[in-house]
This record gives C-alpha cells, structure tokens and sequence, in this order.
C-alpha cells in the first residue's frame, strides 16, 4: 500500500536536498517517484510500474526533548525553625546559711565568716545585773527617782561587765539548697518588679537577669 509522507519526512528531503546526511540514529528509505507527466511524489513505497524511482535514505526527525521537570520546592513545614539562642550560663553563687548567735534564728548570707559584735548577756540568757549595782549604792532609795538617776550611769565597765563578743556561725550550702536559695530570691524579685516603677527597673531587671544566668546551672 502507497502511503504518503507526512510533513516532517518531506523537510527532511528538503534538508537532504540543501547537503548530505552527516549522521543519524535512525533512517527512512524514500522513493521519490515521477510519472509520465512529471509529477514528482514522495513515498516509504517503491513507485508503481511505469514511474521513474529514485531511492533516498532520509533521517527521521528526532523526537521532541521533555524539559526537565524542577525539583519541588520546599514547603514552609518541611524547614526546621532555627535553633533558640544559647541561654547565658554564669556560675552558681556560693551561699551559706548562717545561725543568728542572739536568737537563733537562720538567714542566707554570700559571707560565710561574718564579724563578731557585741551582745548583752541578757540576751544571751544570761543573768543581768540588778538595778541596784546599775545605777550604784548612792542613788538607790529615794535619790532613784530623780530624773539623772533613771538614767543610770553608763561606764565602760559598765558594757564591758554586761555585754560579750559573739559570732553567727555559718554553713556553705550544697548545690540543691543554692539552687532553692537562688530560685526564691529570683521569685521576689520579680515580685518587686512587677510592682516597681519605671525609674526603679534599671537594678531589680539587671538583678533578674544576673538571677537568671546563674539558675541556667539548677536544670529544669
């Protein structure tokens, strides 16, 4: 059966006409048949009888290239949010727990060998002169009421018989108690800024962050 070529067979024997085929991959045996009137015609056929044949080897026109497909685009939950910035981390204060020698009661200091002071004895429960040695033999009686005598005479024996030398004692805390310490007294001071105003800030906020800094060694 004749078949005609299509379109893209007979540029192709335009090209071929213009020069040779250097190379292809493929190629298509045309004949290109002439009748007796001279009509030319192109067929993949050998011509019928009575035509003059020519035979040709035409390269079939290359297959169109897909354009490469570009790799999808990340998509906004595919990204991992960057990193939070590094928390400052400054070291852990040491702290001591500290005894009050007068009354026994317990405070938090950053010094763990506080200066003696002077406490009277009575305080320190022990037993106090009485008045009749405080204000002296000569203004006991009536002479006590009078308004010099109430005063009583302060003497240096006087403090030095009634008053001693005593020192609060002192524990340095464990990091656990630093830690309990530390977290309390950032509590209050958030408390105080809360309710500061804006010219008392400036201290209590940089308080907070040095606070801060040093919590970042407690953990969670």
């Amino acid at each position: 059966m004749r078949r005609l070529l299509p379109a893209s067979t007979l540029l192709a024997l335009g090209l071929f006409a213009l020069g040779p085929i250097r190379h292809a991959d493929a190629t298509t045996t045309v004949y290109e048949c002439t009748a007796a009137d001279g009509q030319v015609t192109y067929q993949d056929t050998p011509c019928p009888a009575g035509q003059q044949q020519h035979a040709m080897q035409v390269a079939d026109a290359p297959a169109a290239s897909l354009p490469a497909t570009p790799p999808p685009a990340p998509t906004a939950s595919s990204e991992a949010p960057p990193p939070p910035p590094p928390q400052p981390v400054a070291p852990l204060p040491v702290m001591y727990a500290c005894v009050r020698a007068t009354d026994g009661q317990t405070y938090l200091s950053s010094n763990g060998n506080p200066a003696p002071y002077q406490a009277p004895y009575g305080v320190l429960g022990a037993e106090q002169l009485p008045l009749a040695e405080v204000y002296g033999p000569d203004r006991g009686g009536a002479g006590i009421s009078a308004p010099e005598a109430n005063r009583g005479r302060v003497t240096s024996g006087l403090v030095a018989n009634n008053y001693v030398w005593v020192q609060d004692s002192c524990r340095e805390l464990d990091a656990e108690e630093a830690c309990r310490a530390l977290q309390d007294e950032y509590d209050r001071n958030e408390h105080k800024l809360g309710n500061a105003f804006k010219s008392q800030r400036p201290p209590l906020e940089k308080r907070g962050a040095q606070m801060q800094a040093q919590l970042a060694n407690c953990g969670g």
